[in-house]
């Protein structure tokens, strides 16, 4: 991440100088990591009462992992709500709308075994969650902390909410970028085991269900990809030579 967020001056606010540094970030980042620790960087540094905050994925196997934290009481109270199976966070992917507590301490929080540990073994004592969604499917959540009873307000909710829109679009945006690179990885691959193919239904005179049978056997006894063989092949009728004979 080469473009680093301005110092914002005064309380925190969610401003255009803010925002339009994030989407720098965001749009100029190649890896989940780096769009997540922007994320959460920016979630303690501009949203209001934000002490903590962390990002929990949830993953194919149904699974809740932390993907980023701030420090090690956000990355706590994450394993907490893995520990528990409740938890702002975890509602906030499972469920639609953003999920907040104002006081952990609190005897009738909906929470009552993970808010009891919170505060027991941390500062923390109100949390919210906002759900970070991928094209149509919730993959994950952003979550805040403060260390104060109703740190989180509404004006925090609603800039948290912003916050939450721009992963969500950056999000979907890498994912469609690394979609397009492995269709094209996968397109070059096909053009090459085509291109092996003729040559080698060509020097041998068989049929093309023969020519890939022969590629399929050379890449299991060597134990190469299939698409390495084929690029060999047709490297090697690049450079003048005869094409190999396989098998």
């Amino acid at each position: 991440m080469d473009t680093p967020l301005p110092d914002l001056a005064g309380p925190s606010t969610m401003s255009n100088d803010a925002l339009g540094a994030l989407s720098r970030i965001l749009y100029a980042s190649d890896s989940f990591d780096e769009i997540y620790s922007a994320i959460v960087t920016t979630a303690v540094r501009v949203i209001d009462g934000c002490d903590h905050a962390s990002i929990m994925q949830r993953g194919r196997d149904g699974r809740f992992k932390t993907a980023v934290s701030t420090d090690d009481v956000a990355r706590s109270i994450d394993k907490l709500e893995q520990l528990h199976q409740e938890g702002p966070c975890l509602d906030a992917i499972v469920e639609d709308a953003p999920q907040f507590e104002d006081d952990l301490a609190d005897p009738t929080t909906q929470w009552p075994s993970f808010a009891e540990q919170v505060v027991r073994l941390t500062p923390v004592r109100s949390a919210a969650g906002f759900r970070i969604i991928a094209g149509k499917e919730k993959i994950g959540a952003l979550n805040l902390f403060s260390d104060r009873v109703g740190g989180i307000s509404e004006r925090s909710a609603d800039q948290a909410i912003i916050l939450a829109a721009f992963a969500s679009v950056a999000v979907s945006a890498l994912h469609s970028k690394e979609e397009a690179r492995t269709l094209s990885a996968g397109l070059e691959s096909n053009r090459e085991i085509g291109k092996a193919i003729g040559l080698l239904m060509a020097f041998h005179k068989i049929s093309d269900d023969a020519a890939f049978d022969l590629l399929r056997k050379a890449s299991q006894d060597m134990n190469i990809k299939l698409a390495e063989v084929a690029r060999e092949v047709v490297a090697h009728h690049n450079a003048g030579r005869a094409t190999p004979r396989i098998g």
